[in-house]
């Protein structure tokens, strides 16, 4: 929940003014409620009563809604939405990694899409990891350089609190401008595909609920404070990645220690895409893809896809908002809600259904908002 991608926030605040407040509040909210129904559609009641966990995984969920439509079809949807996600949030860590390097040293005379194939070159080891043990690793060195990175822009911004003004807050706000940063603040709260996971590897699966809420609550406060404060300090002048705001003296020394984490943090999500596509090709028992080099070939061919996708579209914030817009919101608000709808119906009382239908509709609304308004981004760009 506090990842890279919090880096960015400042700059939807820019361009969402005081309703990007509302919707960092908002967005955690539902982001925590679509968890919590989403794990009760793991359960069923036996016939004492009693809530059973018949399902391990989002895609079996997916599976047993659609049943009697096409008993795969549902794990098809969320095995692409997943590797989707996981795929496009690597490119992305690509191309901060790139901009990163870029900024960092300006001196050397090479372009930006030069600095995206020496980040890429630098991640090829990738291709060799077999195990999340390695990948834990890595996050947990992520984890503590993300923190030290954010100490250090909040310290900075505090320094300034001199400067600070609600009159750069925007009255009003551009439609295109305000969708795509709805898109960014949604991908920033995404954690729906690791929740069935999580949940049944608790020591005590009874505190999920309990434990969902509290974390989306300090994320949802950790995450306004960052973005409040930084927006505050460079207001109009606030850029994709906030770190380039940083004065020179710190801005090589943050910058270097993103792009650490940028590159610490690509393991994970390439080590889950890779995973779910062995996992889909096993499940039809093809035998002569187990093969070590079939293996080689498959994480090759994401990690050079990562690398060409970053090379023609390297712009941060378009790119995790139409990434939140497409991905996130389909897996973290539309299919909970409808899953949730689907298995519960009988069981669930009039508000319950009028909350997921809700969530629904706003999800459903919001996402294609977000893709029309980044596309078009994407196309000003490139026009």
């Amino acid at each position: 929940l506090q990842g890279i991608f919090v880096l960015g926030l400042p700059y939807a605040l820019l361009h969402s003014g005081y309703s990007g407040l509302f919707l960092l509040i908002l967005a955690a909210a539902l982001c925590c409620y679509t968890g919590k129904i989403l794990i009760a559609c793991l359960y069923e009641e036996n016939e004492d009563g009693q809530l059973i966990r018949v399902r391990d995984t989002y895609e079996d969920i997916a599976n047993t809604c659609c049943k009697n439509l096409y008993p795969e079809l549902g794990g098809i949807v969320v095995n692409v939405t997943q590797v989707v996600e996981l795929i496009m949030t690597c490119i992305l860590y690509l191309v901060v990694s790139g901009n990163l390097l870029s900024h960092s040293f300006p001196y050397i005379p090479l372009t930006e899409k030069m600095w995206y194939v020496i980040a890429f070159v630098t991640l090829l080891p990738c291709v060799f990891i077999k195990t999340l043990k390695t990948v834990s690793k890595l996050s947990q060195l992520c984890s503590l350089v993300h923190f030290i990175i954010i100490l250090v822009v909040m310290t900075y911004c505090l320094t300034q609190i001199h400067q600070w003004s609600w009159a750069k807050f925007r009255l009003s706000i551009g439609f295109e401008e305000f969708f795509v940063s709805v898109g960014v603040i949604i991908f920033s709260y995404t954690s729906q595909i690791f929740l069935p996971t999580l949940e049944g590897n608790m020591k005590n699966p009874g505190e999920f609920r309990c434990m969902l809420n509290w974390t989306h609550f300090f994320a949802c406060v950790l995450k306004t404070t960052f973005a409040l404060t930084a927006f505050l300090t460079w207001g109009e002048e606030t850029k994709e990645v906030i770190t380039d705001n940083l004065p020179s003296f710190l801005q090589t020394i943050v910058n270097l220690c993103l792009l650490t984490k940028a590159l610490l943090s690509y393991p994970l999500p390439f080590f889950a895409a890779t995973e779910i596509v062995y996992s889909c090709i096993f499940s039809g028992n093809h035998s002569n893809y187990r093969s070590p080099l079939f293996a080689l070939g498959v994480r090759s061919s994401f990690l050079l896809l990562t690398l060409l996708m970053a090379t023609f579209i390297p712009h941060f914030v378009l790119l995790t908002g139409l990434t939140g817009s497409v991905t996130g919101a389909v897996m973290t608000f539309l299919l909970p809600s409808l899953f949730h709808l689907k298995l519960k119906w009988k069981k669930l009382c009039f508000l319950e259904k009028c909350a997921d239908t809700s969530v629904f509709i706003l999800g459903f609304l919001c996402s294609l908002a977000g893709i029309i308004c980044s596309i078009k981004g994407l196309l000003k760009v490139f026009g």
